[in-house]
């Protein structure tokens, strides 16, 4: 599957801080601030999955791909949030 086929069937959630969400995001995310993710499992597992994760560059997405699949989630570290917006608005 494409990130862009991931993105339109499942989920993007972006771990930057509220204040950056605020300042631009994928139309449709939802923020989940990294240092937030284990204590929202269950919200998280409601989500549609796939999860594709973004941040600002990457780093914090592959963090975040890392514990959510060892937590047994489909997701992926779609990069930087502008890579994901970019793919989510391609037809």
């Amino acid at each position: 599957m494409t990130i862009q086929e991931m993105i339109k069937t499942g989920t993007v959630v972006d771990v930057r801080t509220p204040a950056e969400f605020a300042g631009g995001n994928v139309n449709g995310s939802v923020n989940i601030p990294l240092q937030e993710l284990a204590n929202r499992l269950e919200e998280l597992r409601a989500l549609k999955q796939p999860l594709v994760l973004c941040c600002a560059s990457g780093g914090r997405s592959g963090m975040a791909d890392q514990m959510l699949s060892a937590h047994g989630f489909d997701c992926v570290n779609g990069g930087g949030w502008l890579e994901v917006n970019y793919y989510a608005n391609q037809n």
